[in-house]
């Protein structure tokens, strides 16, 4: 596995101080802070910081505070604050600062220091080391939230919220690539971009990180996660062409989060991102103009001899390939039930072997094109086209495909210059989304790979091979 590609995979300074009695005006405050007598009345069962954070009175996001007896929102703390308010009227007491992460207690407005409320504040913020990340794909223990349940982090569900199953399945699947999961886990390597003033394609980063942290934290309440302030965020930076209520389709809104995430890290058509050092590959397209077809014959071959219809090759860069399935049949078998045909991954990825020609239309020309690879990343993205729209409906292409999950080796798709060079060149499968029922009413899910499953059913070949 380590020669293979994967498929969609401070030391504080010692102060020195002499102690000298001097008088603290805070100190009873302090002395209160450390005992306080509400902290028994915390829920934690009710505690959900995925949500976004505003006030559930003034839906203001400056100055919130979440009631950790009621898990509800409320803004500020001084008297005759929502909080304040709230605090008096169910007296609910113990209070966090959802900016700060300091706790307090109202309305004696005092603040609250215990070591007991460190799991709080670790789940509304995970943090991660650097050896807790390299070791994530090391070690397959199952974790108990705090309902009871267990789970394996990075293996935890997305909430559906009403239509956003096809965005779900995108933002998770793209959590179990390595090399994305460990650059967004630490925020240290993306905080400190520069964005114009006043741009707001940032806050794609932010809540992608904020969502990826919460996904892999291993000390969560519950066994799932709700994408909510990420969706939020794609319906503002895709100015609502993507959202919640409305169902979508997944590869569109695949193709539109990586090139907003690359542009808000800062990535352009010549500076690589983050993104596309994992993604990115490029490839040769070879195209050729068509005459009209309703023109004479005599006329197309002397057409066919200008330089306007000479074939021309260019190079593009792509983050996924586009697979195109065989139009499906529309007769039906002996027994009155549609024929659902299968074709292997490999009779599909022909399309890029540099020889299999396919015509596109535009509304006023034709082109005969064929593509080939040019340099493989070190994840690759495939995209098969199953869904095809006219002016009237949604037509959907239900031909299975038929792939290994391992070992897919795609050197014959390269140039012969690139085959020279490419070392690495075969795939193992990371995770695949799939589409279940009608184009118009259907729904996404997928698959994902836990990297300690695949290592240990290695081992246990290797043991049994070794046996025999």
């Amino acid at each position: 596995m380590t020669d293979q590609h994967s498929w969609l995979s401070l030391v504080p300074l010692q102060k020195s101080y002499a102690t000298v009695p001097v008088k603290v005006g805070r100190s009873s405050e302090d002395r209160r802070s450390r005992h306080c007598p509400y902290l028994d009345t915390i829920n934690r069962s009710v505690l959900d910081f995925d949500f976004e954070k505003l006030c559930s009175i003034s839906l203001s996001h400056i100055n919130v505070y979440a009631c950790l007896i009621c898990g509800k929102y409320f803004q500020g703390r001084g008297l005759k604050s929502h909080a304040y308010t709230h605090s008096v009227q169910f007296t609910h007491h113990v209070f966090l600062n959802l900016h700060t992460l300091k706790f307090y207690c109202l309305p004696d407005n005092y603040e609250i220091i215990d070591s007991s409320l460190e799991d709080i504040t670790y789940v509304l913020k995970p943090t991660f080391t650097r050896q807790h990340i390299s070791g994530l794909d090391k070690q397959g223990k199952l974790y108990r939230a705090y309902d009871g349940t267990t789970y394996l982090p990075g293996i935890v569900g997305l909430n559906n919220i009403k239509a956003n199953d096809y965005a779900n399945v995108v933002l998770q699947a793209l959590s179990n690539v390595p090399p994305l999961r460990n650059y967004f886990l630490e925020e240290e390597n993306y905080c400190r971009i520069r964005r114009p003033p006043g741009d707001i394609m940032f806050l794609l980063v932010q809540r992608f990180g904020e969502l990826m942290r919460k996904l892999w934290n291993p000390r969560n309440f519950k066994a799932h996660v709700s994408p909510h302030e990420m969706l939020q965020a794609v319906v503002l930076c895709s100015k609502k062409n993507f959202q919640i209520t409305k169902q979508g389709d997944a590869v569109d809104f695949l193709s539109w989060f990586m090139n907003a995430l690359h542009g808000a890290l800062g990535g352009t058509k010549k500076k690589p991102s983050s993104l596309t050092k994992v993604f990115q590959g490029s490839m040769r397209i070879f195209s050729k103009k068509l005459p009209h077809p309703d023109l004479p014959p005599e006329e197309k071959v002397a057409l066919l001899l200008k330089e306007e219809y000479q074939e021309e090759m260019s190079e593009s860069t792509f983050l996924f390939l586009t697979l195109d399935l065989p139009t499906a049949p529309l007769y039906k078998d002996e027994k009155e039930q549609l024929i659902i045909p299968q074709v292997p991954l490999f009779n599909i990825l022909a399309k890029f072997n540099g020889n299999t020609e396919k015509e596109y239309k535009t509304y006023k020309e034709n082109f005969l094109k064929r593509f080939q690879l040019l340099k493989l990343p070190p994840y690759l993205i495939f995209c098969i086209k199953r869904f095809t729209k006219n002016n009237f409906f949604v037509e959907k292409n239900p031909t299975i495909v038929n792939f290994p999950i391992t070992n897919v080796d795609l050197r014959e798709y390269l140039t012969e210059e690139a085959q020279v060079t490419e070392k690495n060149t075969t795939y193992d499968l990371v995770a695949n989304v799939v589409h279940d029922g009608k184009p118009t009413e259907g729904a996404y899910r997928m698959h994902v790979l836990h990297h300690i499953w695949k290592r240990r059913e290695n081992e246990d070949d290797t043991t049994n091979h070794t046996g025999a």
